[in-house]
């Protein structure tokens, strides 16, 4: 399967997502609520930041396919960005600060992407498990 990159539903739903939070529902919250002024656009890293990464690496020749990202290069961008913007962003810049939370919400979008991405080798694990049983018709549940 070839990854779409620009044109990927992930990749445009984050985009659609990170909008809707940013201009229509962090504006009417509370300054108290958490999850949506401070980490939920974090869940979003992933989905809206490595696909054109990833196609600047492929123009670049630093990628050699056109196949849905890894577990790899997801793992290695967010160990990138995690140092980057949790580590050495509050170092360099007094108004940043480091939360592990953060790193928390950016590698479950990764993962939660991973899946997206990779549906078949995905899902192998619970069909080889025996969690589901397909067959050519209709599905069983053990």
């Amino acid at each position: 399967m070839k990854f779409q990159y620009l044109r990927d539903k992930a990749f445009l739903a984050g985009w659609l997502l990170y909008g809707l939070n940013r201009w229509a529902l962090k504006p009417r919250l509370h300054a108290s609520e958490t999850f949506f002024r401070g980490h939920f656009n974090d869940l979003l890293l992933i989905p809206c930041v490595l696909p054109p990464l990833l196609l600047l690496h492929r123009k670049l020749a630093l990628r050699a396919s056109d196949a849905p990202p890894s577990a790899r290069e997801i793992a290695l961008h967010l160990l990138v960005w995690s140092i980057y913007f949790e580590l050495l962003g509050p170092l360099l810049l007094k108004s940043a600060t480091g939360d592990l939370r953060d790193v928390l919400a950016y590698s479950t979008g990764g993962i939660l992407c991973w899946a997206i991405w990779n549906r078949p080798k995905a899902a192998k694990p619970f069909l080889s498990a025996g969690f589901v049983k397909l067959s050519t018709d209709k599905l069983h549940h053990p």
